[in-house]
């Protein structure tokens, strides 16, 4: 076997778990998924093709609106995280050193070395009418009774934005930390002030971060279902819930088909109006951050 043989052999050896995991967990699975979900029941266990299912989803307002509040919601929750996110990230990246900074990213780290349940079940019982907030409100005379802070929007945007946090500071942290100091110094002596800095030099070099997160926090909102039904309630409306209606409670294994893949084309279509608007590609915002 010559070297050119023995590195396409190597190159095929190193790809091969990659292209087994898209084929087998992703490609397939979705080539399937479609194929389901244009399968129509026209009798017992008789069915068509056709795109009976993708028109029962258009003609049913309460399937769109409740797609389009959770897209609206799901952009409110990724802009908050950024807002909170971004000072944090340049708190660590520029301006912590040595130990404390260590310290710092560990803590952002810790909530999410449990599950995604167990973090949702603490805010439950914070926010629960019998709750720890609700009670220490009581104790210090702001409220007379016990409030239920649960079962509204407000606590569900709240539950996203602190269970996709981490995803928008890991890519932020690491672009700020490539960017040199003595460019933001250099901003400072050429009479810039912190938001001329931040606006013409940081921002800037931070957007492939930024746009990263900001696809990541939003993809991850967008498809999440323990945190809108357990603090939302029944009444939260979002599409996971739907999904998993169709397929669990209803059977209706072809409407939640199209279901799904209607939620695939809209976040496909949001991230890349995304990336238009900010005028990045994908390729560089992954390979920057």
């Amino acid at each position: 076997m010559d070297k050119d043989t023995s590195r396409r052999f190597t190159l095929w050896l190193l790809l091969t778990p990659f292209i087994l995991w898209m084929l087998l967990l992703v490609i397939i699975p979705h080539i399937d998924m479609f194929l389901l979900s244009i399968r129509e029941k026209v009798g017992p266990r008789q069915y068509e093709m056709g795109f009976g299912n993708y028109a029962e989803f258009f003609g049913e307002p309460f399937y769109w609106n409740t797609l389009a509040r959770t897209a609206i919601m799901s952009v409110l929750a990724t802009v908050i995280t950024l807002v909170i996110g971004f000072p944090v990230s340049y708190y660590i990246a520029k301006i912590a050193r040595n130990k404390p900074k260590k310290v710092l990213f560990l803590l952002c780290l810790l909530p999410f070395w449990v599950s995604e349940l167990v973090r949702t079940f603490g805010w439950m019982i914070l926010l629960r009418e019998t709750g720890i907030v609700s009670s220490f409100l009581q104790w210090m005379g702001i409220l007379d009774q016990p409030v239920e802070m649960l079962y509204n929007d407000i606590t569900v945007v709240m539950g996203l934005v602190y269970t996709s946090m981490l995803f928008m500071i890991v890519p932020l942290v690491s672009t700020l930390d490539s960017l040199d100091d003595s460019l933001i110094e250099a901003g400072y002596d050429l009479g810039g002030n912190m938001i001329s800095v931040m606006r013409e030099i940081v921002i800037p070099h931070a957007m492939p971060g930024i746009i990263s997160g900001c696809i990541v926090v939003f993809m991850l909102t967008l498809g999440n279902y323990l945190t809108p039904i357990l603090l939302g309630g029944k009444s939260s409306m979002w599409f996971t819930g739907q999904i998993y209606t169709q397929f669990i409670t209803r059977f209706n294994w072809e409407l939640g088909a199209a279901f799904g893949f209607l939620l695939l084309a809209l976040s496909s279509l949001m991230v890349w109006g995304g990336l238009k608007l900010s005028r990045q590609t994908l390729a560089s915002t992954v390979a920057k951050s």
